[in-house]
């Protein structure tokens, strides 16, 4: 009996030097896939996801950046969606984080394949020639992944702190972690403002920018001009978007999808914490996959079904004991969890 799944998908900074090498372990029988990717590659003069993946040593210079990174995970994650075994899960919808809202759509049909390599590439593009400002991230949650009131409060100090000196905004809601942005003056402030937590906190993401606020408006205005509406049509699995919204094979307006994917969801905050949380509600899954590269998403996703109680959880203990027992999450990126869950 096939069991139902929400697959999700991961953002930038996912593939990091412990994934070099994936496609060529995973996926050396998704030639037909990558080559196309290649050639896209090729066509727009840079340098191949194969060559990348394929290189002696990883260099955050170079498999990091925008440009390289989007195309890297996208072509990681749509060959593990691709490899998920269909005997044994019924994938009930799909969502991702940040870029991996381009994934879901690819995933779910809302783009052919020509498109998707096209929307990620051009989004990398801008992103690596215009995009400014910068993230930096902050945990919601105590040591344990609940709640705490004075993490709150001092990400509410911290905004406010970064909009009295410049512009600071939350880009991400992931799961226990707050992701903020602003311009340097408001990053900075709001660095300033954030008391030290659990040795890392707060942190700076690099290579990262303004995503998913106002700062963005001028890639979001690009993107239009260079990415019609004729790219979207309906999808045939389920989509669940940086709002919490679905989008369905029977009400889904092609139009408003290209409107909110190169509008809304670069400007505007993305809540990924609403999307797992309505993947669970409106799907109750019996399983969540999350597709490689890595595995980062692990601890919101988790942090996330702790805060609804979801199962019974409600705390690190209980999610870590959940998973050695019947892991409710499946991540493809670990390689038990991909070998354990006969996900080919």
């Amino acid at each position: 009996m096939k069991q139902t799944a929400v697959v999700i998908f991961p953002g930038r900074g996912t593939y990091g030097k412990d994934e070099l090498g994936y496609l060529t372990r995973y996926h050396a029988d998704k030639t037909d896939f990558i080559a196309g990717v290649d050639r896209w590659r090729e066509s727009q003069g840079r340098e191949t996801v194969s060559s990348l993946d394929d290189a002696k040593s990883y260099a955050a210079s170079k498999h990091a950046s925008s440009i390289n990174a989007s195309a890297l995970i996208y072509t990681c994650a749509l060959a593990d969606f691709a490899s998920i075994d269909r005997e044994k899960f019924e994938i009930a919808a799909v969502c991702g984080n940040s870029l991996g809202w381009y994934l879901t759509l690819a995933a779910a049909g809302a783009i052919n394949e020509q498109n998707a390599i096209r929307l990620v590439d051009t989004m990398g593009a801008l992103m690596e020639a215009d995009g400014v400002g910068g993230q930096l991230v902050y945990p919601f949650v105590d040591e344990d992944w609940r709640a705490s009131d004075a993490r709150e409060k001092a990400i509410a100090n911290a905004l406010h702190a970064g909009r009295t000196k410049g512009n600071a905004y939350l880009s991400i809601r992931l799961g226990g972690m707050a992701v903020l942005a602003g311009d340097e003056a408001g990053m900075t402030a709001m660095e300033k403002s954030l008391p030290p937590a659990e040795d890392r906190y707060p942190f700076r993401l690099a290579r990262h920018a303004a995503f998913h606020t106002p700062l963005l408006g001028h890639i979001s205005e690009a993107a239009f001009e260079k990415l019609g509406a004729d790219m979207f049509q309906a999808p045939s699995i389920p989509m669940i978007d940086g709002r919490g919204a679905i989008w369905t094979k029977y009400a889904t307006d092609s139009s408003a999808l290209h409107q909110y994917t190169l509008g809304h969801q670069i400007v505007e905050t993305y809540d990924f914490s609403k999307s797992v949380e309505v993947s669970i509600k409106e799907f109750a899954p019996d399983k969540l996959i999350l597709v490689g590269p890595g595995s980062t998403l692990g601890a919101p996703i988790a942090q996330e079904l702790i805060r609804h109680r979801w199962l019974g959880l409600s705390s690190k203990f209980d999610f870590s004991t959940l998973q050695k027992k019947d892991p409710f999450l499946l991540a493809m990126g670990r390689q038990e969890q991909r070998a354990s869950t006969a996900l080919t």
